[in-house]
């Protein structure tokens, strides 16, 4: 009965193979980080859906969840302000842009620039 679980199969396509045998892909496939050399980062500011605070948002990161956290929160120390890190993107509070570009490219982020 555990073989023949169909919520694991949701969106899989039907295959007429007799022989066929569904393998699941693991969801902890850990992605590699890219050096910081070799990272697009891109440092922009942000307003929308934040009640007309501004935000500065780094976007471009390629890299495990903690690689994110740690920057993000070499970032905010740095800076002296609060933020968050998730989903490959790093929040910091207030307009920090030129900040943020010089401590990135002193961290070793050569390619860090700014958005807008």
């Amino acid at each position: 009965m555990a073989d023949n679980d169909w919520k694991k199969r949701l969106g899989v396509v039907f295959s007429t193979n007799p022989d066929f045998k569904y393998e699941e892909q693991d969801a902890d496939q850990a992605v590699e980080t890219l050096p910081p050399s070799s990272q697009k980062l891109i440092v922009s500011i942000d307003r929308k859906g934040r009640g007309g605070k501004q935000v500065t948002l780094v976007k471009g990161f390629i890299g495990s969840e903690e690689d994110l956290k740690e920057l993000g929160k070499a970032l905010k120390v740095k800076c002296g302000v609060g933020g968050s890190a998730s989903d490959g993107e790093i929040l910091i509070q207030g307009d920090m842009r030129d900040r943020v570009v010089n401590l990135l490219q002193q961290m070793g982020y050569e390619k860090a620039k700014r958005g807008n």
